[in-house]
């Protein structure tokens, strides 16, 4: 099976929402106080709808930029007659469920997840918990573009703010819920990585109530070590650390922890495919699975799809972003799916990706099966597959017809025999390139010529 995209036909008119929010350098364009304001106040406008009082919950990462960006959503949102329930630095997730637990009518998200500290985002969540479709993205900014002055809220019926003490709690709760009523982890050892970010208070508190012995990294966050040689993207000190201290299984979680990587007792990674693997098979076991299939994205290893088939289960594929795959869950309705990056959504505890959530299901795989990590956890074995970035400045080079020509000329020569994927990131200037067969040697030339193509075009261009 062959596949190209570019993404670039799939996305809505929108210029400052990405495939995961808005997403930029701290206190530039799109990243400002300014434009936080006028968010806020769009938003605001937008979703208030009928006579009651109107919510907002924000949350946000360890990020120093937070400081910036948290007031001034804040005062867009009283402006728009909203009020504010500050929630402070929680996993995404978690702002999430605490909208709809708390039947508010917007879920706001301060952070640039898997990014350098500086770098910013926000992403918004509608009353169900889930984040907001392309459309509603589209009809914010048409909004941020006209004159607001007139729509405003009256002195009277300005918003107010107050703060969410117990909000960790509630999400630690939530979380530990997931599970069978019961199940512990008492003498299990686990190396949990926070990247320093949102859940750098929740996720070993999870972890040490239900029993566990662990040894926390990345927990002391000071505004810019956020992802710095740590979480998910960065995990060398994870693998070093489960080893060093011979622990049972190792968990990295990103800056928002929605997403989540591990580490077998051996040090050895786990990849976001073999954790949908192991939980679906685990699922169908136990008849919890909506239906006969998952969702995934096109990133995902043809191996797992071959696996899911032998199951008598089918992989729904989406293009790439969590939201997507959330989507397309809903629409299908199916109850688990998931990126290859980490992203897992299980729909009965959580309305979008939850790295703590899916790594508790996978320690209760561990306690169940009585055997180490690298025997649960090695589910499937991976069709060879490979992924290079190209970075680039200006204009996208895939607008170019000699990248096309190469990309179309690459897809061809597989045959039928593998996966070929092109696309621009959705929140940074570059093209992922991956391609996937059972010939290393072939996929390893194809991603080089395309990769040399990219950055050829994007020489000339700059």
């Amino acid at each position: 099976m062959n596949v190209i995209s570019t993404d670039s036909q799939d996305r809505q008119q929108r210029r400052l929402f990405g495939t995961d929010g808005i997403r930029g350098i701290a206190n530039t364009a799109p990243m400002t106080a300014e434009i936080a304001l006028r968010l806020g106040q769009a938003a605001g406008l937008l979703f208030t709808r009928g006579n009651h009082r109107h919510r907002v919950i924000i949350g946000k990462d360890t990020r120093l930029s937070g400081y910036m960006l948290e007031p001034a959503l804040t005062a867009g949102f009283i402006g728009a007659g909203m009020d504010v329930t500050l929630a402070g630095p929680l996993p995404t997730p978690a702002i999430a469920m605490l909208t709809r637990s708390l039947r508010a009518d917007l879920g706001v998200v301060i952070s640039a997840s898997h990014n350098p500290y500086e770098d910013n985002g926000i992403k918004l969540f509608g009353p169900d918990g889930t984040k907001l479709s392309d459309a509603t993205e589209a009809e914010i900014e048409a909004l941020m573009e006209e004159d607001l002055s007139q729509r405003l809220a009256a002195p009277a019926e300005l918003g107010k703010a107050s703060r969410l003490v117990d909000a960790a709690g509630r999400y630690v709760e939530s979380a530990k819920a997931s599970l069978p009523r019961g199940l512990r982890f008492d003498g299990l050892r686990v190396v949990l990585d926070c990247a320093n970010g949102a859940a750098y208070k929740v996720a070993p508190a999870a972890l040490w109530e239900l029993g566990a012995d662990v040894v926390a990294l990345g927990n002391e966050p000071n505004g810019f070590n956020i992802n710095r040689g740590c979480g998910s993207t960065s995990p060398d000190q994870l693998c070093a650390a489960v080893v060093a201290h011979k622990a049972d299984l190792g968990i990295a979680l990103d800056g928002d922890a929605d997403r989540v990587l591990l580490a077998d007792e051996r040090g050895a990674i786990i990849d976001g495919d073999q954790v949908l693997a192991l939980i679906a098979r685990t699922m169908q076991a136990d008849h919890k699975l909506a239906g006969p299939g998952i969702v995934a994205t096109l990133m995902s290893n043809l191996g797992l799809e071959r696996y899911l088939g032998g199951l008598g289960l089918t992989l729904h594929r989406t293009k790439v972003g969590d939201r997507y795959v959330a989507e397309a869950m809903r629409n299908l309705g199916l109850n688990l799916g998931g990126e290859q990056s980490g992203h897992v959504i299980l729909a009965d505890f959580a309305t979008t990706g939850d790295g703590l959530i899916a790594a508790l299901q996978i320690l209760a795989a561990l306690v169940r099966a009585g055997r180490p990590a690298s025997e649960v956890c090695t589910v499937f074995p991976p069709v060879p597959q490979l992924l290079r970035n190209v970075r680039y400045q200006g204009s996208s080079p895939l607008a170019s017809a000699k990248v096309q020509a190469t990309i179309a000329e690459a897809a061809a020569s597989l045959n039928g025999t593998g996966r070929l994927l092109v696309r621009p990131s959705g929140t940074e200037p570059l093209i992922r390139v991956m391609a996937e067969g059972e010939n290393v040697t072939q996929i390893e030339s194809l991603v080089d010529e395309v990769c040399s193509s990219i950055e050829r075009e994007a020489a000339t261009a700059s």
